[in-house]
This record gives C-alpha cells, structure tokens and sequence, in this order.
C-alpha cells in the first residue's frame, strides 16, 4: 500500500528544510518506477526516493543507494540532462493530497518535479515554469505538451480509515534517528518490498507448477500409450522361433499359418499371421525386428515414465503447499548466520590456481550440474554466446553490474531447485550487490538472451525471465567453493 496523506506530509515537514537550499548532484533510476535524487544540502549528501510503484509509491530519504541498471532509463536520461545540477527551491505538499512538487532552478529555467503517489495512478512529471507537461514517467506521449492538473484534493483522514489508502499502521518513530520519519518508512517499506517479491514468486511459481502439471501428465500419457502399442510386440520372439522351425511349410503369399507352439506345455496349435508381401523369411525377420522394437523401447520408456510419475508427484505436491499457504520461496532466508566482517567475506570464493586455469570460474552445482561464471565483460560475452547452448539456464543480478553465469543442461531437462539455488547465489555474489548480501537475481533459458547492438561486450537484453530475491548463504557458499575448479 501506498503512503497516506498524512505520512507525505510528516516526510514533507521532515525533508523541506533540509533540501531546500540543496542541489542535485545526481539522478538514478534503479526501477521502472523509481527515480533517486543525490542532493548535496548543509554539507551533507542526502539520497530521495520518489517511487510511482502502484502498489508501493512513496517518497522519502534512504539511508544506503540503491543498485542500479548499467544504462539509465530513458526518463532518467532526460532528467540528468535537465534537472541535474539543478537547485532546489522548494518542497511541498499538494493541497493536502498525495501530491509533492519540488521547485528546481535549472539552466533552462524553473521546473517542477511532480510526485503524485496516488497509489495505482502514482506517476512522476516533470513541468515548464508555466505548468505545462515537459515529461512523464508514464504515459509520456500522452501528456507531453498538455497543462498539468493536480488531482482533486482527497479530504483528509486518520491513518487506518477507509478513505485514506495509507498502511492504517502508525509509524514507529526511533527519535535517536536523524530523519525518524524516513527511517521509519524506509523500514516498512523495505519489509514490504520483500513481502511483495515473495507473494510474485509465489503466484509466478503456482502458474508454472501448474503449467509443469499438465505437461508431465501429457507426457505420461503419450509413454503409457507407447508402451500399450509397443506391449503387442511382447511375444513377437515366439513368432518368430515357432517360423523359424517352420519355414519350409510357408508358401508364396500365404496370409497365415498354423503351427504347433513347443513353447506351452500342453502343445496347442497357434495360428501366425503372415504378410503375404513378404517371403518366409521376410516374415520371421519382421516378427524379431519387432520384438528387439519392444525391448528397446521398454528399457527406454520405462524408466523415463516412472521420472515422470515421479516428478508429477512432487509437482502435485508443491501445488497443494502452494495452495495452503505453507509453501516456502525458491530462494528462502537462511537462518541466522554469524555477520562475518566483509574482508573475510570473500573467502568463500578465493581464487586457488586449479581456478584460474582456463577461461570463466568454474563451480559444479550439489546435483553435479557444472556452472560457469564470467569473470569480466569479455568473458561474459563469450560464455553466453559461445559456450552457452540454447537450453542451457541463464542467471544474472537484477539491475546491476555482474557476472553472467550459465548452467549447463541437457536438452529438454529442467534445473533441478538445489542447481538453480547455487547458480542464483553466485550471480548474486559476484556482482554488485554482493555488499549488501541480498538482492534480485532474474533468471531464464540462454535462447532468451540476446545481444545489445552497439553495447560494450556483455551488454544484453532478456525476455521470459523469472525473478528470485536471493541471499548470500555462506553455508552454500563453502560447499560451492569445494566443488569448484
């Protein structure tokens, strides 16, 4: 949920006097909905936040910088180039609403930034000194040109009734905090942004558990069918035996023939079909061709048929977890470890020489499965677009600077969770948010990445992603370290 009212205007009252007067240094743009403003006010660099997330949007100060995309955005780019450097003259509140404008003086003259956290409408403009539309994060093409008019002013309410759309919770104020307020809501936040990420996993994951459902249900169909039609072909080598004793009494184009089946006790006759296209030989040949087909077919079809009953069996069990509520993330918080001071940290991947012989790092996951991590921008390129094969599994951290790692499959097979818990955890490490020890790892097949016309090396866009928010588990971590080279 969105902020209330009443906390834009505590965060307003909090933030006004301490911007007012700043400048902006720098501009960010870490999501599609996000943009961070780096203010140098009173000797001090202050980061905002203003976010049009419809579900989350927000403003107020943040205590750490956020990770960012390599490129910025196209919203981005056009407010570096004209509101950056600029310096603010003022913040306010809109009429009371969920509205703040802060006035830039730039070199193109006054502008305003126009934050309307309304929730599902939330946007973020951009205004002329007149109040005509510059740009929007939203919508631009739109209501570039256009007059801005703010939203009828909502009346105001207590937190927690129903005509404020705020989280109805009252803000624990911790006043030993420089901004208490934003302290406060970048906590609540914060805990809601992880909430949110796991009830998307988990939505995400009940539509592919469902979608894998069906698919192994069909594919245990088609090997049941298999094995029915191929069943006839069980006793094709006594056909065949019995023709072979009796191949001199076949005439030319004879359709049957009766014969007398040593292969029973009690010595009945059986009558064998014959193709009358074929000679006696011919005929006997096709009966034992077609009894080697059923033993082939049979070592194959029924071990892959009992994999899939058996994956269909976890599938369906995974959905009832996932339907009671007790299912649990692919990437789930570990247990509390001991916080191991960050020059220790990266013991976990230190280099030994069996690891830098040859390109890229190279790990092996707990279910066997190597894992190849780039170690620059050269390397990425070649590991996506060269070794990488089209169903190999493709990781990297989300919206920030990292290696690209790859997990090497079989055609047709899927990572198994442990695999893609490994490779998530090292695409996390070696990358920008390894500081932090948590963040946003996507993932897909490699047939889905692409290149970047015109980029640096490395550079790529990706399609049919999936996302996890990972933390570095250091438990994984030694064990991945065991297995490397």
């Amino acid at each position: 949920m969105s902020q209330s009212a009443q906390e834009i205007a505590a965060v307003v009252a909090e933030i006004a006097p301490v911007l007012t007067d700043g400048w902006v240094q720098k501009i960010f743009q870490p999501t599609p909905n996000e943009i961070t403003l780096e203010v140098r006010a009173s000797g001090h660099r202050l980061s905002l936040l203003l976010s049009a997330d419809p579900e989350m949007a927000r403003l107020h100060l943040l205590s750490q910088r956020l990770p960012n995309p390599a490129s910025p955005p196209p919203f981005c780019q056009y407010l570096r180039a004209h509101i950056q450097g600029g310096h603010i003259d003022g913040i306010e509140q809109v009429l009371g609403d969920r509205i703040v404008r802060m006035r830039i003086a730039t070199r193109q003259g006054l502008r305003s930034l126009i934050a309307e956290l309304t929730g599902r409408t939330a946007d973020l403009l951009v205004l002329d000194a007149e109040d005509a539309i510059l740009v929007a994060l939203k919508n631009e093409r739109e209501k570039a040109g256009q007059p801005y008019r703010p939203p009828r002013a909502r009346r105001e309410v207590r937190i927690g009734t129903d005509g404020d759309r705020g989280s109805g919770a009252p803000l624990q104020l911790d006043e030993k905090m420089p901004f208490p307020v934003s302290a406060a809501l970048e906590r609540r936040f914060q805990h809601r942004e992880e909430e949110l990420a796991r009830t998307r996993m988990q939505q995400a994951r009940l539509a592919e558990v469902r979608k894998s459902i069906k698919k192994t249900s069909r594919r245990i169909a088609a090997l049941r069918e298999d094995l029915v039609k191929l069943d006839r072909y069980r006793g094709y080598d006594r056909y065949g035996e019995l023709l072979k004793a009796n191949l001199g009494r076949i005439a030319k184009g004879q359709d049957r023939l009766t014969v007398v089946d040593y292969f029973d006790p009690a010595m009945p006759e059986l009558v064998i079909p014959l193709d009358p296209a074929k000679g006696p030989q011919g005929n006997m040949d096709d009966y034992f061709k077609k009894h080697r087909k059923f033993l082939a077919a049979d070592r194959e079809i029924r071990p892959r048929l009992e994999t899939a009953e058996r994956e269909l069996d976890i599938l369906r069990t995974e959905l009832t977890t996932i339907q009671d509520g007790s299912w649990q993330p692919v990437y789930p918080e570990p247990a509390p470890l001991r916080r191991v001071p960050p020059r220790h940290q990266p013991s976990a991947i230190r280099r030994s020489p069996s690891r830098r012989s040859g390109p890229f790092r190279r790990f092996t996951s707990a279910d066997g499965l190597p894992i190849y991590v780039g170690r620059n921008a050269r390397e990425n390129e070649e590991l996506t677009f060269g070794l990488a094969k089209s169903d190999d599994l493709w990781l990297h951290a989300h919206g920030t600077p990292g290696s690209h790692v790859v997990v090497r499959l079989e055609k047709g097979t899927d990572p198994p969770a442990e695999t893609i818990r490994d490779a998530a955890v090292l695409a996390l490490l070696y990358s920008d948010l390894k500081k932090s020890g948590k963040g946003e790892v996507i993932y897909t097949r490699r047939k889905y990445v692409r290149k970047v016309k015109g980029q640096p090396p490395g550079t790529v866009t990706v399609t049919q992603e999936k996302a996890a928010w990972v933390t570095l588990d250091r438990i994984r971590l030694e064990a991945l370290k065991e297995r490397s080279g």
